[in-house]
């Protein structure tokens, strides 16, 4: 293939440099756009990289081949060959896609990408265990959709679930569908540890936040003060040993962010960033929306984190939205991400 791959990892150095300048955050359409490009670089290097390793292990075996001195090893080289040639063209067809994906689609990004933030509520174990039932169903019907889903920060509970977790939703008309999730989520169901047989509730608050489209947002760098920490998993205990997890607090706001899923502080620095300016963009909004409220009583699903929108009722095997006030059943089948038939009457109640 005819491309330079050392001036491709200058370019991604270069990329990563500029990226850890605290002054990058005052052009957000610069920010997206290097990161983008950080993105399709790293693909196409990994897959490089891939490529010279498997290259390097078919001469190792062909060297041996070519000895002939054991005949028993002389077969597993020749087995060993065929398996990586195999590997080597499906990557050479992976590798080429990338690179003609290089330039970029000129469509891309003039969609509506959105961060979902999913927080337990009250309900303690049980709360933060539907959390994760609700980043399941969320990251599944994004894969039925053809969405891409990117991890942003996450903060486990001890007995498994979320605390609390933020992810991306891209690469298509998202916002469009998961505008009528933010909200509080009710779930009532027999936990695994009551004895009883009692029905709990517990409630899982969902934030959805339009992620700022290029020029739109202007940050300070003035305003923000970035703090760097160990990253730290449940129990507390340290699961990086270099400070590679990062705050960053928007001083005007007020507004704090983490992230510390990457296990590098540029990654997570960028993953912290796009919170944030997501964040920003929806307090502004809402403080216009304030201003013209009274034109607005009549709209379908606020998005407000105190409106409960839905129920999940387990020993009913039912779903109600409140906002519609209807009934779904097959619960199971809706956690598993066919969310479309809810979404569908969402969308024909605010047309």
């Amino acid at each position: 293939m005819d491309f330079d791959l050392g001036a491709l990892k200058n370019e991604y150095d270069g990329i990563l440099k500029e990226i850890a300048n605290p002054d990058l955050i005052s052009d957000w359409e610069r920010f997206e756009q290097i990161s983008k490009r950080k993105k399709k670089l790293e693909n196409v290097i990994q897959k490089s990289e891939e490529l010279e390793k498997i290259s390097r292990e078919i001469k190792e075996n062909q060297a041996i081949l070519d000895s002939g001195e054991n005949s028993e090893l002389t077969s597993l080289a020749e087995e060993e060959i065929n398996i990586l040639k195999e590997k080597k063209n499906q990557l050479e067809k992976e590798l080429q896609d990338s690179l003609s994906k290089m330039e970029g689609n000129p469509e891309e990004g003039k969609r509506g990408s959105v961060i979902v933030e999913i927080r337990a509520g009250a309900g303690g174990d049980e709360a933060a265990l539907f959390a994760e039932n609700l980043f399941r169903m969320y990251s599944r019907y994004a894969q039925i959709k053809g969405w891409q889903t990117k991890l942003l920060d996450a903060n486990r509970a001890e007995v498994g679930g979320y605390k609390e977790v933020v992810f991306e939703l891209k690469n298509g008309d998202v916002y469009s569908s998961m505008k009528y999730e933010g909200g509080v989520h009710r779930v009532q169901r027999i936990p695994e540890t009551e004895k009883q047989g009692r029905v709990h509730t517990s409630t899982i608050s969902v934030a959805v936040l339009l992620k700022p489209k290029k020029g739109k947002l202007k940050i300070n760098p003035a305003d923000l003060k970035v703090d760097t920490y160990k990253a730290s998993g449940p129990g507390g205990q340290y699961v990086n040993k270099r400070e590679t997890a990062i705050r960053i607090t928007h001083l005007p706001t007020n507004i704090v962010v983490t992230s510390q899923n990457e296990r590098s502080l540029s990654q997570n620095k960028e993953n912290a960033l796009s919170i944030l300016g997501a964040k920003v963009l929806k307090k502004n909004e809402e403080e216009i929306q304030e201003k013209i409220k009274e034109k607005r009583k009549e709209q379908v699903g606020t998005a407000d984190r105190s409106e409960k929108i839905r129920t999940y009722n387990f020993p009913q095997d039912r779903i109600t939205d409140h906002r519609v006030k209807k009934n779904w059943h097959n619960l199971e089948s809706i956690l598993a991400g066919n969310l479309d038939p809810i979404i569908e009457v969402l969308q024909k109640e605010e047309s």
